[in-house]
């Protein structure tokens, strides 16, 4: 996939829920789910976000943020973080140089 950005998740008991939470706040964009054994790539073009609501939906009110750190061994794109949701969005374009000669 060009332009796909997302975290890579290592194997555990709760991955199906945080893909499930993942899907689930992204309606509007094809997602990827790609199963390596001990990782799971979870991707879709340009922009994806999990959000702290709808992780506790699918792995109880106690889930915090920093747990689903924990299980991100790395991702694809920039990587924003709050206390309410993480963003990876395409890495930011180099500046033009259209004034250069």
């Amino acid at each position: 996939m060009n332009d796909a950005v997302g975290p890579v998740l290592r194997m555990c008991e709760e991955v199906e829920q945080v893909i499930r939470s993942i899907v689930e706040d992204n309606p509007d964009q094809e997602v990827d789910v790609l199963d390596s054994g001990a990782y799971v790539r979870v991707q879709a073009r340009g922009f994806l976000r999990v959000t702290r609501a709808s992780l506790r939906r699918n792995l109880g009110d106690g889930f915090e943020m920093r747990q689903l750190g924990a299980m991100l061994s790395a991702f694809a794109g920039r990587i924003s973080t709050t206390s309410e949701e993480i963003t990876w969005t395409l890495t930011a374009a180099p500046a033009s140089d259209e004034g250069a000669p």
